[in-house]
């Protein structure tokens, strides 16, 4: 095998890579060391800005496989029309509130980004191990995520701030339930769903239009830790999870989950109890049941973490044909976020990178995209940069834009339109009572070790009267564990 020789960037032979050029043996170094120089100034600028939330992450490739034969008579996306066939997918893990580096078994909910790489393009579902959020408008969005990461003054996550955001956010109960329960800590990524969390829009061959709720239930069975284990895994190992999905993959050890659907007529949502669009809510299985459609299996980990996972780019906003958006206004600000962070992290073409380009599309994009930082192909070679034009260059479909949805109304800032059980609290109740007993008693005590930190009594007590609101019992429960853990300092004090 021919020897491989080191060289610089520009491909000149390395003489020494353990010494500096230098004056004599015992002077300094010299400047015209430009392999040194160059060594250096690329150490420098290795990293790149860390995402502002799902910043610690696990990524796997694998496929995801057609199982339901009905599934075209709800969309027209090529990737569901025959039982058996496969699409390839990419998987990116996370937690969303700490920066890298931090441990991966932290109570946080689970990102659960998933790209498909179809023949009419790249499909990114960004959601959750959860499948409710803390927010149902996008405007919210920065001052929620500023409550839970480092405090300007103190530059740590303080638990002042997470609940004085709460305490003024009732919509954000039924979620803070769902974390501080049993699932809010999965013992690994195999053992977790994943949701779409958001409502979209199927649309069929004939024109019909669906609102859609995605579920990727786990084939390896939910399995949870408690805040005392994965405090004690945490510190021990911070990539726990990250960890066994690599070592799970690497035995064969391949983990699936089943996607199914909850599917609404488009008419169903002007006259459903509550706001079909509210992803602080649920679906409930009784009024639209879950319907499997295929199975996702993780078979192929990342050659390299940092060109494919860290920067594995995703984007509500890539959609194919037969799939829409839906009126839910925590996704209609994500349409835009995701794809803005992307730019700023990664630069104007990572959509050019491996990981992202549409591996799945005959003779990848085609567009009039040109020029910017780190372009790396041919940069369309000799073909024209606009359009139209006379040299054969790529044209619209001109297909009809069948993803629309009526509307009426006036511009501005609104409310969210009315419902008959439009309600920031009975979800929350019904998740708490649907709990055990054990579980019930954990979700209190995870709840009051957290709430018995605030300082503010007012912030306290309007928190506790939301879980009041949601259930007598629990806000009872709550106030009493809360004083009861306050006092016990008091007394150590």
């Amino acid at each position: 095998m021919t020897k491989r020789i080191l060289t610089t960037e520009g491909g000149a032979l390395v003489i020494d890579n353990a010494h500096s050029q230098t004056a004599g043996a015992a002077g300094p170094t010299l400047l015209q060391d430009h392999y040194l120089l160059e060594k250096l100034a690329r150490f420098n600028r290795e990293r790149i800005p860390e995402r502002v939330v799902h910043a610690v992450g696990s990524g796997a490739y694998g496929y995801f496989e057609v199982t339901n034969p009905d599934v075209p008579r709800w969309t027209k996306a090529k990737l569901f029309s025959s039982v058996g066939k496969r699409t390839r997918v990419f998987l990116r893990f996370s937690t969303v509130a700490g920066s890298k580096g931090a441990p991966d078994t932290v109570r946080d909910p689970r990102g659960f980004a998933l790209k498909f790489y179809t023949e009419d393009g790249n499909w990114d579902i960004v959601g959750n191990n959860t499948p409710i959020f803390f927010l149902r408008d996008g405007i919210k969005f920065p001052d929620f995520i500023h409550s839970q990461k480092y405090d300007p003054y103190t530059n740590r996550q303080e638990p002042n701030n997470a609940w004085d955001f709460f305490s003024h956010t009732p919509e954000a109960t039924h979620q803070f339930i769902w974390l501080h329960g049993d699932r809010g800590i999965p013992a690994t990524l195999r053992h977790m769903d994943g949701f779409g969390s958001h409502t979209f829009l199927w649309v069929n061959a004939d024109g019909e239009k669906f609102w859609v709720k995605f579920h990727f239930k786990t084939d390896q069975g939910i399995q949870c830790l408690t805040s005392e284990q994965a405090a004690a895994i945490g510190g021990k190992d911070h990539s726990f999870h990250h960890k066994d999905l690599y070592d799970a993959i690497t035995r064969g050890e391949y983990p699936s989950w089943t996607f199914k659907v909850q599917i609404m007529p488009e008419a169903d949502a002007a006259k459903y109890r509550f706001d079909p669009f509210d992803v602080t809510k649920v679906w409930p299985y009784k009024d639209y049941p879950l319907i499997p459609i295929g199975r996702l299996v993780l078979d192929r980990l990342p050659d390299n973490y940092f060109a494919e996972t860290e920067q594995s780019a995703f984007d509500p906003g890539n959609m194919v044909p037969g799939v829409g958006p839906s009126p839910d206004r925590m996704l209609q600000a994500r349409l835009f976020a995701y794809g803005d962070a992307q730019r700023y992290r990664l630069g104007i073409n990572h959509t050019r990178l491996p990981v992202n380009a549409p591996q799945g599309v005959a003779g990848g994009a085609r567009n009039y995209g040109r020029d910017g930082a780190m372009r790396f192909d041919d940069n369309g070679g000799r073909e024209k940069n606009y359009q139209p034009n006379s040299h054969d260059g790529a044209t619209p479909t001109g297909e009809r834009y069948d993803v629309g949805i009526a509307l009426s109304g006036h511009t501005g800032p609104q409310a969210h339109p009315r419902h008959v059980e439009n309600d920031d609290f009975v979800q929350a109740g019904a998740l708490y009572r649907v709990m055990k007993e054990d579980e019930q008693a954990r979700l209190v005590q995870t709840l009051a070790g957290s709430l018995a930190q605030v300082s503010r009594e007012d912030v306290s007590e309007r928190s506790i009267g939301y879980f009041a609101q949601a259930d007598e019992e629990l806000g009872r429960k709550l106030q009493n564990a809360v004083a009861a853990l306050r006092g016990a300092k008091e007394g150590a004090q």
